[in-house]
């Protein structure tokens, strides 16, 4: 049932219960320290009976005499009742209507070992102690004294007390549940503040923020989190909204191209050489664009977070032969010199890695002038092995260096040229099967020299 309360109502609930329990708590210890003391009291003016029965009898020069000197001292007393009895049981003094039982309902017993009867007559109770004395004249007479006291000033006062209390505790409660409340609320108030922010992000406003300032330092984390989060989702809605924008320019053109030519081509009568010179043209343009669809397709696989379609332990130095045996036609066609050194083993997909370094390759033997050089270099570092390749050549303008993972994007505008063969994704590609292994992508131009390294990260017991 909690869990559908809210959270100021929980709070309020259980401020009003602290508050009863409190209460409550010292109320009780209030009321069991109040008994005590007229306890003491009553023990008190007994003893004190006590002595002044105990003087008197001292003083007493017969029966008689004792009976009248405790008559005069004890008679005026309101409250009190004594009964002196001779060993034979004959009353020597007896207050009127006294009649004490001959065992007690129960005692009271005192730190100092003094201890006080406790007996119920007839919706009154009494308190009294049982001694026995002897008289100074009559020094071998044993008399048998009963005092007590009756407790109904007490209890009358007890009774209020109580009654005053439980208001006291009902109210007291009550004003503590509608103050919890009132905290509670005003408590709640950065959290109402936050909603209302947040109810206003839309994937059109995205710029809306937490107040981090205005909220206690407990919410504070949260809002910077959330913070953080929002600035995630506007980078990566701009990001999409970029990505659309590229995807459709991308897509426009070759479209464009095989209508603007399908149009021409049909607007007049030609030769069947004509006609297939244009469907082997169309057919370049239609493999450009099933290739950038394979290729989008493939980047929306790898960062949905797909697992490696097989998993095996292969010789990178190996894989990077393979491929430079593959572009050596291309390199000796602009002469351009390929080399490789270094070696290590790589944990992964051989088919993926082999696209991702031949994404490398294909890039840096466009960008490498004639008798420029590629060079690749496999390294193994502290848990990883990294796979270089450098190509000579112009070099990248820093500011373009952290967008070149991007999809379309292009950090030499030439590329857009109806000629190159570039689709732009290459570098995204290559960037999402290295984060699919667990690596990472990175891209340095410096000194007529462009370096891109791959990081393949290595399990412990790797070799």
């Amino acid at each position: 049932m909690l869990r559908h309360l809210s959270l100021t109502s929980r709070l309020t609930a259980f401020f009003t219960m602290v508050a009863a329990a409190v209460v409550l708590g010292l109320g009780f210890l209030f009321m069991i320290a109040t008994d005590r003391h007229f306890l003491e009291l009553d023990r008190t003016a007994l003893r004190d009976k006590k002595l002044l029965i105990d003087n008197i009898l001292a003083r007493a020069n017969s029966p008689e005499d004792a009976r009248g000197r405790l008559n005069e001292a004890l008679s005026h007393h309101h409250g009190l009742y004594v009964l002196v009895k001779d060993e034979k049981g004959a009353a020597l003094f007896q207050s009127d209507g006294f009649n004490p039982p001959e065992t007690p309902a129960s005692q009271h017993s005192s730190p100092d070992r003094h201890t006080l009867d406790v007996w119920r007559e007839g919706g009154s109770e009494f308190h009294s102690i049982h001694y026995q004395a002897r008289m100074a004249n009559a020094a071998t007479t044993v008399l048998e004294v009963s005092i007590a006291v009756d407790t109904e000033h007490h209890t009358q006062f007890l009774s209020d007390l109580r009654r005053s209390l439980a208001i006291y505790a009902a109210i007291a409660t009550l004003i503590s549940g509608v103050l919890g409340w009132l905290a509670a609320h005003q408590g709640m108030a950065p959290l109402r503040a936050m909603k209302t922010r947040a109810a206003a992000v839309t994937g059109q406003q995205l710029e809306e923020r937490m107040p981090v300032e205005a909220v206690p330092i407990e919410m504070a984390d949260l809002a910077q989190e959330l913070n953080h989060m929002l600035d995630r989702l506007q980078e990566d809605f701009l990001r999409l909204s970029e990505f659309s924008s590229d995807l459709a320019h991308e897509l426009r053109t070759p479209i464009s191209n095989l209508l603007t030519q399908t149009q021409v081509t049909l607007s007049a009568r030609r030769d069947a050489e004509t006609y297939r010179d244009i469907l082997a043209s169309n057919a370049e343009e239609l493999q450009r664009l099933a290739r950038m669809v394979s290729d989008m397709l493939f980047l929306a696989k790898t960062e949905r977070g797909v697992d490696l379609p097989s998993k095996e332990r292969f010789s990178a130095a190996t894989e990077v032969r393979a491929l430079l045996e593959f572009y050596e036609a291309v390199a000796e066609e602009k002469n351009i010199n390929l080399s490789t050194h270094g070696d290590g083993e790589i944990q992964g997909d051989r088919l993926m890695f082999r696209r991702a370094l031949s994404n490398l390759l294909s890039n840096a033997l466009r960008h490498t002038p004639e008798r420029g050089e590629v060079q690749v270099a496999v390294a193994r570092e502290e848990g990883a092995v990294r796979v270089s390749v450098e190509n000579t050549g112009n070099e990248i303008d820093s500011k373009d260096l952290p967008r070149l993972f991007d999809r379309f994007y292009r950090a030499d505008p030439a590329r857009t040229h109806p000629g190159s063969d570039g689709s732009g994704l290459g570098l995204s590609i290559t960037k999402a099967i290295v984060e699919a292994h667990g690596g990472h992508v990175s891209a340095r131009s410096e000194q007529g020299k462009t370096r891109f390294s791959l990081a393949f990260p290595v399990e412990p017991n790797g070799h």
